[in-house]
């Protein structure tokens, strides 16, 4: 049994997958698995992890149809075996002693979430945040849940994805990613966080996330249209945090407070670039779910 399972679900990034499998094989911590899933590529990318796969036992290729990164996720999990679970996504990288870092951390804290800075790589540039010196504020760096679980509205911390740590196989039972949704990070990240006991934070930068140039379109309508899709999906995933916390029982008023205050962010902050129509379009769309709290909480008593 390996003592770290790596996920690398991919789909068509055969201009990138090289150089992520490359920096896991340079890795100076060396007892790890690697479950790459192919949903459905159709560029070389299969025929690249083939070649991973062929010359190194720990790298294993599973195919699937196309059905997106969340199953492609569930897929890892299924075949993973190691003690801890980490995902690198296929155009991100990480450094030479990544895994080493973080499972020595895990060994001395004894903590079932270890998580490392990220530093983001974009037109050929590197740019440093400054989350990761916020870890090393918290005593023994050790960051309390209900702040990392506060992630899910402000990011502060660049603690939402799953990537970027190593967390305990065991925190992973039951849990399954949310398929045919995006921002399936967001969406399914706090339900490690509510099964986990100690968060350690390294104040250090370990893993590499790519942002590609050319992603994003630049025409005013058609950018606006997807900022909205990713607000209704990004509500649709706080709406399903809030139903988690309430059923848990963990810390709700807290996290209704910032439910609230995240709404009314939002109501504050309409990009002055779009049109009267695509303003009312957003604050309308915002004050509707305002509401439905309201009506929510109202209802809790």
């Amino acid at each position: 049994m390996p003592r770290i399972s790596i996920g690398v679900p991919f789909h068509n990034v055969e201009e990138y997958l090289p150089q992520c499998l490359d920096s896991i094989l340079r890795q100076t911590f060396t007892d790890f698995e690697v479950i790459m899933v192919d949903d459905g590529s159709t560029d070389g990318s299969f025929e690249i992890c083939q070649k991973y796969a062929s010359k190194d036992s720990r790298f294993k290729l599973i195919h699937q149809e196309n059905g997106g990164v969340a199953k492609a996720r569930n897929n890892c999990l299924r075949h993973m075996t190691g003690d801890f679970i980490a995902w690198v996504d296929s155009d991100d990288w990480i450094e030479d002693d990544y895994f080493e870092r973080l499972i020595r951390t895990q060994e001395r804290t004894g903590a079932d979430m270890v998580c490392i800075g990220i530093k983001t790589f974009m037109n050929n540039e590197f740019y440093m945040g400054s989350h990761q010196d916020k870890y090393g504020a918290f005593p023994g760096h050790v960051i309390p849940k209900k702040i990392g679980m506060s992630d899910v509205f402000w990011g502060i911390y660049a603690l939402i994805s799953v990537w970027g740590n190593i967390m305990d196989a065991k925190l992973y039972k039951g849990v399954v990613f949310s398929e045919g949704i995006a921002l399936d990070d967001q969406g399914n990240k706090f339900k490690l966080f509510l099964q986990s006991k100690k968060i350690i934070g390294i104040p250090e930068l370990g893993y590499v996330y790519r942002i590609r140039s050319g992603s994003i379109t630049q025409d005013g309508i058609t950018n606006f249209e997807k900022i909205l899709d990713g607000k209704v999906m990004q509500i649709t995933n706080l709406e399903k945090f809030m139903y988690y916390i309430e059923n848990a029982n963990y810390e709700v008023d807290y996290f209704h407070n910032l439910y609230s205050e995240w709404l009314d962010k939002q109501l504050q902050g309409v990009d002055s670039s779009w049109n009267e129509d695509q303003q009312e379009r957003y604050l309308n769309f915002v004050s509707k779910h305002k509401k439905l709290f309201k009506k929510r909480l109202s209802k809790r008593g």
